[in-house]
């Protein structure tokens, strides 16, 4: 697919301009174009790949390739967990799959299978760890005396309440038996090199899948402080294990002493990408952040207000381009994931201003739990709305983005693109007909 965008004039359908630009993000942030040039020469002994997140079997396909090519008679093993319908074919490196966002109990086995992978390895072996988004809910494994049961439940309170990725995960990394650096500690002496996709803003190395191979200095009080911030029900043991526990290994341990990471995509590759891309397609750029998070709904709302005041002042088109988390809490039984309810949010506020259109996925084709990367507006699907009775706010009340867009054919289905570096938002902002 070409990477060119055509000049925005009146015979382009923007609709579709956005669609493409979109595309140049995803695969700006893909596996197949970043993992070659990383492959470092094989170690005197075993290499073995172990791996979670919805971009772990693409990496891992990405990296067999590199490796047929560079190191075909040297030994590589290992196993990686993606979410249902996010596999890709491997020759020696298994790919599992398992449930996301709700761990289920083929993530926990995943888990236990990776830590037996690593555990007789010795100085002489490495251990390549690909670790992308998505990977907290997918290498799922209890701590002592906590079950899987207690970590579905609390988890399921922690997507509802709206809390932000780094706080959930927090609670995540102090309630199992191997993140928080503990799969490495697990497969010392050994060096462990983490290959990671970031979706986490900020781009906490740590925070990505809550760092089952990179440990943090946070505390397991600190997780039972997020839990009760969010007045989320604890179990007593499970609050006693927080009170109690001790077992997160320390970021001096000399264990970590030979172990590396990089970080190969993330936010803000995918948004320069796209810029790159409008900027050589003659429109001006404007980029809020990479690392954007909050209520879903509300950014739009605020990101609307801005589109209005800058369509008031420009005198060519004008891209605002942002990226990032949001949240979506949880009051109303609908359908939706926090692209759609964030762009609702920004359909609502504009009412279908002139000249104002938008687009918001999940990089990782996926937004929420449904089919639907995202969804994208142009200014006259305020019109077909009303003429079908479609109420935004009504919609936004109960949750249910996903079905409004659906109602307007608006709803953007990509299928897994197998890499995550989550939300990737575009406003287009055409200046005022004279």
């Amino acid at each position: 697919m070409s990477h060119e965008l055509p000049s925005l004039d009146h015979s382009v359908d923007v609709s579709e301009w956005l669609r493409r630009l979109a595309d140049v993000a995803v695969t700006a942030v893909h596996p197949d174009s970043l993992v070659a040039d990383l492959l470092p020469d094989p170690p005197p002994g075993r290499t073995v790949v172990v791996g979670a997140g919805k971009a772990a079997a693409s990496m891992a396909a990405a990296l067999e390739r590199a490796w047929q090519m560079r190191c075909p008679e040297a030994p590589l093993s290992g196993l990686v967990v993606t979410r249902y319908g996010h596999g890709e074919p491997c020759s020696v490196i298994e790919v599992l799959e398992a449930s996301h966002p709700m761990p289920d109990d083929l993530g926990e086995k995943a888990a236990r299978r990776m830590l037996d992978a690593v555990a007789e390895l010795g100085e002489e072996d490495r251990v390549i760890a690909l670790i992308s988004g998505g990977g907290s809910a997918l290498m799922t494994l209890p701590a002592e005396g906590i079950t899987l049961a207690d970590k579905q439940a609390i988890n399921r309170g922690l997507l509802r309440c709206g809390a932000p990725i780094s706080q959930m995960n927090t609670v995540r990394r102090h309630l199992s038996a191997i993140k928080g650096g503990r799969l490495a500690a697990a497969a010392h002496p050994a060096q462990v090199v983490t290959w990671l996709i970031s979706d986490i803003p900020g781009d906490v190395a740590t925070q990505i899948a809550s760092g089952p191979t990179l440990p943090d200095r946070s505390t397991p009080a600190d997780a039972l402080a997020v839990l009760e911030r969010y007045a989320i029900d604890v179990p007593a043991h499970v609050r006693q294990h927080l009170e109690r526990d001790h077992s997160a290994p320390s970021p001096d341990d000399e264990a970590f002493e030979r172990d590396d990471s990089v970080t190969l995509a993330r936010a803000h590759d995918a948004l320069e990408a796209a810029r790159i891309t409008v900027e050589e397609a003659g429109v001006t750029v404007r980029v809020l952040g990479d690392d954007l998070e909050g209520e879903a709904r509300e950014l739009g709302r605020t990101q609307a207000r801005m589109a209005l005041e800058a369509r008031d002042e420009i005198a060519s088109p004008l891209l605002i381009l942002s990226g990032g988390e949001t949240s979506v809490t949880v009051i109303g039984d609908g359908r939706g994931g926090r692209n759609v309810e964030y762009l609702l949010g920004l359909f609502e506020a504009l009412q279908g201003a002139e000249g104002i259109h938008a687009l918001a996925i999940d990089t990782d084709g996926i937004d929420g739990s449904e089919d639907n990367a995202g969804a994208l507006f142009s200014p006259d699907d305020w019109t077909r709305a009303k003429e079908q009775g479609l109420d935004p706010a009504a919609y936004l009340s109960r949750n249910d983005a996903y079905t409004f867009f659906q109602a307007l054919d608006r709803l953007i289905v990509t299928g897994p693109t197998r890499t995550n570096v989550n939300d990737f938002r575009a406003i287009l902002v055409l200046p005022r007909t004279p």
